[in-house]
C-alpha cells in the first residue's frame, strides 16, 4: 500500500497542476493544515530535478504568505479562529504563561519551527496572538523557510538519482521516521511548550 501511495505521489508531482497543489499545501500548512509541504516538494523535485529552484521558490513563497495569514489570524481572529486551533494542539493553557516570554525570545522559536518538523502553524498563530514584532516574525520566517525548502530541493537536485534509489529501497523505514518526527513535533507542542 505504501508503495502505491509513493507511486501516486510521484505521478501527482509530475502532473501539470502540481505547482498549484504545492502552493496550496504550503500556504495552508503555515496557518492551519497539519501536513508539511515536504510530502509534495520532495517527489516534485525527484520527478523534475531541473526545476528544483522554481519548486523551492513556490513552496517558500506560499509558506511565508501562509505564515503571514497565520499571524493575522492570531492577531485579529484569536477568539474566533486561533483559540480553537491552539486548543486542538493543546496550547491554550500555556498561552498566557508564555506570552511575555515569547515576545522577548519568540523569534528564535519561529526560526526553529520554520526549519524543523515542529508544527510551524502553532507559532505563526501564537506570534500574532501575542503581538510578536511583525518585522522579526517575517525575517525569521523568510530565513527559516527559505533555508529549509531550498536546502531540501538543492540536495535532491544535486544527489537526486542516489536519493531516489535510497528512498525507494528504504521507503518503509523513511515513512516510519517521517511519522515519528511529525508525531514528535506535535508531542512537543502539546506537552513541552
Amino acid at each position: 500500500m505504501l508503495r502505491r501511495l509513493y507511486n501516486w505521489t510521484l505521478s501527482l508531482a509530475a502532473n501539470r497542476n502540481a505547482e498549484r497543489v504545492l502552493f496550496g499545501i504550503s500556504f495552508a500548512e503555515s496557518s492551519f493544515f497539519p501536513i508539511p509541504p515536504d510530502v509534495l516538494l520532495i517527489p516534485m523535485v525527484i520527478a523534475r530535478p531541473a526545476k528544483w529552484f522554481r519548486i523551492a521558490l513556490i513552496c517558500t513563497l506560499a509558506s511565508i504568505l501562509g505564515a503571514i495569514a497565520g499571524y493575522l489570524i492570531g492577531m485579529f481572529l484569536f477568539e474566533q479562529v486561533a483559540r480553537p486551533i491552539l486548543d486542538f494542539y493543546g496550547k491554550q493553557d500555556s498561552f498566557d504563561r508564555v506570552a511575555e516570554w515569547y515576545n522577548t525570545w519568540g523569534g528564535w522559536g519561529v526560526l526553529f519551527a520554520a526549519i524543523t518538523p515542529f508544527p510551524y502553524k502553532v507559532l505563526t498563530l501564537f506570534s500574532g496572538a501575542t503581538g510578536l514584532n511583525f518585522g522579526i516574525f517575517l525575517l525569521v520566517s523568510v530565513i527559516g523557510r527559505s533555508f529549509r525548502f531550498f536546502l531540501i530541493a538543492w540536495l535532491l537536485n544535486r544527489y537526486g538519482p542516489p536519493i531516489r534509489d535510497f528512498i525507494e529501497k528504504y521507503l518503509g523505514l523513511l515513512f516510519t521516521v517521517f511519522v515519528v518526527l511529525l508525531a514528535g513535533g506535535f508531542y512537543l507542542v502539546k506537552y513541552v511548550f
